[in-house]
């Protein structure tokens, strides 16, 4: 049994909750950069089937060429665009989906699985998440066909 004085609060006792999770403490307080928000929500969409890639034509042409560079990666949060609050979340995401996949199922997937792993991994309350379809993949695009001649480079 620990004695404590009337009016204070023993060490390590919570000081204010957000969904049920401590997000400060007599010790020290946790703050969340947008851009663990951003690479969480990304994966999250990467991890559902159907989608192709993120981002819109400019943001996929630029990853395309940062690939090529030796030691240089694509980015997680390309093509999401987060607003973070001290208690919530907003989620902006661009998609090219696959051809064939209906699209309305798999923007509900998306969001699904964008506002669990948020919210499960921050704590953060996700308030809206916004999908943009940018474009649709077409299979035989990667073949690698030159449009001209019909040839395969």
């Amino acid at each position: 049994m620990t004695n404590t004085i009337p009016g204070t609060r023993p060490a390590g006792s919570e000081v204010a909750r957000s969904n049920g999770e401590v997000r400060g403490s007599s010790l020290g307080s946790t703050s969340i950069a947008d851009v663990v928000v951003q690479k969480i929500a990304g994966l999250a969409t990467r991890e559902i089937s159907g989608v192709h890639a993120l981002g819109g034509g400019a943001a996929r042409a630029f990853s395309a060429i940062r690939e090529r560079i030796p030691g240089a990666s694509s980015s997680a949060g390309q093509g999401v665009s987060v607003e973070v609050g001290e208690k919530q979340a907003a989620v902006d995401v661009q998609i090219l989906v696959e051809y064939g996949v209906p699209i309305a199922e798999l923007a509900s997937a998306v969001r699904r699985n964008v506002i669990t792993s948020v919210e499960r991994m921050t704590g953060l309350e996700v308030v809206e998440v916004n999908i943009t379809v940018t474009d649709v993949h077409i299979p035989s695009e990667d073949e690698g066909a030159a449009p001209e001649t019909g040839r395969v480079l």
